[in-house]
């Protein structure tokens, strides 16, 4: 039989301290007590968790955020004074030179046909063909297992997020292949985000590589054909590389610029107005030269180099960072020949090659703060610069803009709203009767947090949900993100929206145990 207790009913015209961003909802959105009137009734604990229940979540919809992130906004991890700044490097790829969605399908072909050729795949692969969106950056692939999956920044797979081939992996596998979800650190953790049996696929262009590894996989299987996963591995990665190092891709794309290369106007007038006041430019890039010179031919125009005093192609990051013994090659820009004698200075309107930063260093005389370097890939761009040589660091994200546009819409931020209130409630009640009626009420929300949870997830990538969130944790993307970018945006462009001497400020966001006055 049901319980039945007094129970307080509070005045439904109590107006409840809500938060005015997510974080700290759960911790303040409820039923709360009130002094004013208040009167008794009687009613099973059932009940009342209901009646909370109904309350909450009116609330939760009545209040949920009415404000908008701005998706060309730049963020901050850590302070950053623009004014400090002196000196402004940039990379190219995915950094000055953006790419349409057509590049994937590309690279994707030019490597299948590799696999073919040179690998002697059975002839029947030549069928398969891109899917666009099923896989998102900064995913760990299990070269053992053959496994692509999302781990978070406490090294936990996110559980429906782990795929063999194109069909995703039961939880109940998953636990029984890792012993629960936790990855240990000697598996996945290495400097550059290659582990002892993980790697961690961070480039915009392994996007190509992610698709074509999870189709042979599943063209394998569903074919009965016997595969060792870490021979698929190193040929699938093996040929994207070559797609790059043979010039294919670079000569395809030179071909077609309007297919594959977006117009970059505000990024020039970003590298205008930056040399116009006085500040130093460099551009350091692994693409090479005449590739580099088409592209911002078209980007930004015939007298790009103008802008630049340093120009280094063929620059083999991240190696750049952390070799001491490389020598910088001047290249002929008429002929595209190195030539070999000792570069002792970096001149500008001279195009350089390879090289090591500690020569660049002396050269220049840049150092430390005063330098400021974009890239897009944050282990080969950022990481070593900014450990190792103080540079301020900003990454280029370009999926930030859209995902910013999904987390602005009503339906995320309702369901965002009502899944850390109903959170809240779950997290009060845990220690309230041990009731079986009053459990199998918090089993339903459990139940229905796991849904929105799921759906959270879903609304940004249906396989493998968002850049930044597994959840509520941050990816180990995000991790890394924070720990080696002072700043990152959508684009260099976003950088017109401010001045010149502007400072970035990080949000200051309350640790667990602290309150948030954010909000």
């Amino acid at each position: 039989s049901k319980t039945k207790m007094a129970a307080v009913v509070r005045n439904p015209n109590v107006c409840l301290a809500i938060f005015g961003q997510f974080r700290g909802l759960s911790q303040r959105l409820g039923v709360v007590a009130c002094s004013r009137q208040c009167h008794q009734v009687t009613e099973t604990k059932e009940e009342e968790l209901w009646r909370q229940y109904h309350e909450t979540k009116r609330l939760a919809q009545e209040q949920r955020p009415k404000c908008k992130v701005n998706p060309t906004a730049v963020f901050a991890n850590n302070e950053l004074c623009m004014g400090d700044v002196e000196v402004y490097g940039f990379d190219y790829d995915y950094t000055l030179a953006h790419y349409t969605d057509e590049l994937y399908p590309l690279i994707y072909n030019l490597a299948k046909e590799r696999l073919l050729m040179r690998n002697k795949y059975p002839e029947s692969i030549m069928a398969l063909e891109y899917m666009p969106g099923f896989a998102v950056r900064g995913l760990h692939y299990d070269i053992e297992k053959a496994l692509l999956m999302k781990i978070d920044a406490f090294h936990h797979i996110q559980l429906g997020t782990v795929y063999r081939g194109t069909q995703a992996v039961s939880d109940e596998e998953v636990y029984n292949l890792y012993d629960g979800t936790h990855v240990p650190v000697e598996y996945m953790s290495s400097f550059h985000g290659k582990g002892k049996q993980m790697v961690q696929l961070m480039d915009m262009f392994s996007l190509s590589e992610m698709a074509l590894l999870c189709d042979i996989t599943e063209f394998f299987i569903k074919n009965g054909i016997e595969y060792d996963p870490e021979y698929l591995f190193y040929d699938v990665k093996n040929a994207v590389i070559s797609v790059h190092l043979s010039g294919d891709m670079h000569k395809a794309v030179s071909e077609d610029m309007d297919r594959y290369l977006e117009r970059g106007e505000e990024e020039a007038q970003v590298l205008r107005r930056l040399a116009g006041a006085g500040k130093k430019l460099f551009l350091i890039t692994n693409s090479p030269y005449w590739f580099v010179q088409r592209g911002m031919d078209y980007i930004a125009g015939p007298n790009w180099m103008e802008m630049f005093d340093v120009v280094i192609a063929e620059a083999r990051k991240p190696k750049f960072f952390t070799d001491t013994k490389r020598p910088f090659r001047e290249l002929s820009k008429k002929t595209g020949t190195y030539k070999f004698w000792r570069v002792t200075s970096l001149r500008k309107g001279q195009v350089y090659t390879q090289g090591n930063l500690q020569d660049f260093r002396h050269m220049t005389g840049w150092y430390g703060g005063r330098v400021l370097y974009f890239g897009d890939h944050v282990y080969s761009d950022l990481a070593d610069p900014f450990l190792r040589h103080g540079w301020r660091t900003g990454a280029i994200i370009p999926e930030l803009e859209g995902e910013i546009k999904i987390s602005n819409s009503s339906s995320y931020k309702d369901t965002i709203s009502w899944l850390l209130a109903l959170q809240g409630l779950i997290e009060r009640q845990q220690t309230s009767s041990q009731d079986p009626a009053v459990q199998a009420v918090l089993m339903e929300w459990m139940k229905e947090m796991k849904d929105l949870r799921l759906l959270s997830k879903d609304i940004f990538n249906p396989q493998f949900g968002s850049l930044f969130r597994t959840h509520h944790n941050p990816t180990y993307f995000s991790r890394r993100l924070s720990r080696f970018a002072d700043v990152y945006t959508s684009s260099v462009a976003n950088l017109l929206h401010f001045p010149i001497n502007y400072t970035f400020y990080p949000r200051r966001s309350a640790l667990p145990h602290e309150i948030n006055y954010d909000s």
